[in-house]
């Protein structure tokens, strides 16, 4: 009776730990306690969250990691289908960790630190967010090592430290509308969203007023003069600005700013030899660029010139979407991203 007891037990608790494996996509967090970051600062009560999808094979060889872009969330890659059976993300047959980036109001952001609330939020680096995913995923999911890294704007960038900074724990990497390295046309888009956010209100930002103020200036770049013309009449102008404007107010004026100037640190290059050349010799995984031509948020040539440094493949996005090429084409990307991880 006892071994019966005994082996009860331990298929019961074979079934927990499998069952914590399988993806149900309901989001978790991971403590990391007083979280140190490479400026010297620390993040206080440090919290990752993340969602699980799909099923960990045997090997724990299937693993993909998804980062989330500029303010997104994980439950938004799911809903507009990146990730799922068949998805670009496919959990019929991966093991995908969608984790939220720093600063998005679900990990530790400005506007959820309860002892280092708004301004007083230490300011992170890309490198540092990579950092923390590592500890999720080795310390708290108990994974050896990545199937790959799919990443997809700030996720895309997210991609690449991962490239360089982990260069022996992945396979391979998807960089979708990222960079290795932010231009100063990059930046200068970046700058004045921050002087939108900073000329709302020198103490304390007025939210409504800085996301409003940024979302002008966001939507110039994150679609094509073409595109924008081609899908508004003048006369639908109010309406449209007004809808872009409320597309915004849902999110943090501080949280916003803490990850642009994440985006604009961004140099993965300043770790490794300081030059594509030199980065090259870091990297072991194998690495698919896809890119947009008319990408007026995060120009495209650094990581074309990475990729020629590595003789990776690239894909260039079809049409006049832009920056936001990878939401107008999710079909031709999905099946260019099972193409290279397959």
């Amino acid at each position: 009776m006892r071994r019966i007891g005994c082996t009860f037990l331990a298929v019961w608790a074979l079934l927990w730990c499998c069952q914590g494996l399988r993806a149900q996509g309901d989001l978790a967090f991971a403590e990391l306690g007083d979280f140190p970051l490479e400026n010297g600062q620390v993040i206080r009560h440090c919290r990752l969250a993340y969602r699980t999808f799909g099923t960990l094979n045997a090997a724990k060889s299937n693993a993909l990691l998804f980062p989330t872009w500029l303010a997104g969330t994980t439950r938004e890659l799911a809903e507009l289908g990146y990730i799922g059976p068949g998805k670009v993300a496919d959990t019929s047959k991966y093991f995908v960790v969608a984790v939220e980036v720093f600063g998005n109001g679900i990990s530790s952001s400005p506007s959820n630190s309860p002892r280092q609330h708004g301004r007083s939020f230490p300011r992170f680096s890309l490198r540092d967010v990579v950092a923390a995913q590592h500890l999720l995923l080795t310390e708290h999911l108990h994974l050896p090592r990545l199937r790959g890294v799919i990443g997809i704007s700030l996720g895309g960038m997210v991609a690449y430290q991962w490239l360089v900074t982990y260069p022996d724990f992945l396979d391979q990497a998807v960089a979708i509308s990222g960079s290795p390295q932010v231009t100063s046309y990059d930046r200068l888009l970046w700058q004045a969203e921050l002087n939108a956010i900073e000329g709302s209100g020198r103490k304390k930002p007025d939210n409504a007023a800085a996301m409003r103020a940024v979302a002008a200036i966001h939507q110039l770049h994150v679609r094509t003069p073409d595109y924008v013309a081609a899908h508004t009449p003048p006369a639908a102008f109010p309406q449209f600005l007004d809808l872009v404007e409320r597309s915004l107010l849902k999110y943090n004026a501080v949280d916003w700013a803490w990850q642009l100037k994440a985006v604009m640190d961004h140099d993965i290059y300043r770790s490794c030899g300081g030059s594509p050349a030199a980065a090259a010799g870091v990297i072991r995984a194998r690495v698919l660029v896809v890119w947009a031509r008319q990408d007026l948020a995060i120009c495209p040539e650094p990581g074309l010139t990475l990729a020629r440094c590595l003789g990776a493949e690239t894909f260039e996005l079809p049409g006049d979407c832009g920056h936001f090429s990878f939401l107008c084409q999710i079909e031709a990307l999905r099946e260019r991203v099972h193409r290279f991880l397959e």
